[in-house]
């Protein structure tokens, strides 16, 4: 299968999704190169970029999976 490299933005907005959140990184973290994340107080959110080198189907595999978390939004920006 074909690598990319994805940057996955995810936002937390629900402080109880966070454990969820950072399972499932720790369940694809063979495919994540790195992690920034800033916690937002004055918004109470939390913003996550996660940048992969994976399978087109694990990048959406994640991302689908983060979308299912109750109080998360994540978007995926792939190379071609």
């Amino acid at each position: 299968m074909e690598s990319k490299i994805a940057v996955v933005a995810i936002i937390v907005s629900d402080i109880s999704a966070v454990e969820r959140v950072n399972s499932l990184l720790h369940q694809y973290g063979e495919y994540i190169i790195g992690r920034l994340g800033l916690p937002y107080k004055e918004k109470k959110v939390n913003v996550i970029s996660v940048v992969m080198d994976a399978p087109q189907e694990i990048i959406n595999g994640l991302s689908g999976k983060l979308g299912m978390v109750n109080g998360v939004s994540s978007k995926v920006l792939t190379t071609k």
